[in-house]
């Protein structure tokens, strides 16, 4: 699978501010290449869902990681 996006800032430098029109198109863009080739490569639909699920888990874990602590 090709790469389509390269990150240029480390993770900690990246701030919460909403990403740019460009990167949102991008990312879309991404996701549906990245559906695409998953169906053309033999994966179900519940496969693909079972894999969202587990990055928006890293996502949560990494977030968890990074916040304050109260």
């Amino acid at each position: 699978m090709p790469q389509a996006l390269t990150q240029t800032k480390p993770a900690s430098a990246v701030t919460a501010a909403a990403p740019s029109p460009n990167r949102e198109k991008a990312l879309r863009i991404l996701s549906k290449s990245i559906y695409k080739e998953l169906r053309q490569n033999g994966y179900e639909p519940k496969q693909i869902v079972a894999l969202a699920t587990e990055l928006i888990s890293q996502v949560t874990s990494d977030i968890k990681d990074e916040s304050p602590l109260d």
